[in-house]
């Protein structure tokens, strides 16, 4: 079956109009960004796994941004490959949050509350980009919604933020193993985790 891809006027680089979208690079990375994120729920309560299942977690957070630099330099942004893009974000975080509140079960309403708003929140932003006409969830109005704009225009910004906040899950996660490495008798693990506090608290 074949897509037109999404008109994207940053691009340098279009694909034709009638080629496979499933087959586009950047969508191909985000299948084996599914895969990492299978295989880190399927060992995530397991212990003597807590090392391979961050490994395979963080890795495939980390192809979130090469999926995107791909789509823009040859020119293969598609609206099948953002859904993708988003919901692979979105269910990664789910998955690692309902682990959380299983290791931490004093703190399951917080992880909740996190699961349903994170959720809710991007639904509802999606489906206002919708209707507003634009052709992308990262295409913002300044004069509409300033912190939205600068937060998916600046690559900086947009990469800082959504590090932190995986971090911190990430983090938690690990503490809930092993102190981590010290320095100094402190844990750089709790050290990460007070750093990312506000990122994820943003």
């Amino acid at each position: 079956q074949h897509y037109f891809i999404q008109s994207n006027l940053s691009s340098k680089k279009m694909a034709p109009a009638n080629v496979n979208v499933f087959l586009f690079v950047p969508n191909i990375i985000g299948y084996v960004r599914i895969v990492l994120m299978f295989v880190a729920f399927y060992f995530m309560t397991n212990p003597d796994k807590f090392q391979f299942t961050v490994a395979c977690y963080m890795l495939s957070q980390l192809l979130d941004a090469f999926d995107g630099h791909a789509a823009r330099l040859l020119g293969q942004t598609s609206k099948i490959g953002a859904m993708l893009d988003m919901l692979t974000d979105r269910c990664s975080t789910l998955g690692l949050v309902m682990a959380l509140g299983l290791l931490y079960p004093d703190w399951f309403f917080f992880f909740q509350c996190y699961a349903v708003l994170d959720v809710a929140s991007h639904w509802l932003h999606l489906t206002a980009s919708h209707y507003s006409g634009a052709t992308s969830h990262k295409q913002i109005d300044l004069s509409a919604n300033p912190v939205l704009y600068y937060y998916y225009q600046n690559r900086t910004v947009l990469f800082s933020m959504c590090a932190g906040n995986e971090l911190f899950f990430a983090v938690l996660y690990l503490m809930r193993f092993s102190v981590g490495p010290t320095l100094a008798g402190y844990s750089l693990y709790h050290a990460l985790l007070v750093i990312c506090t506000p990122v994820m608290a943003l």
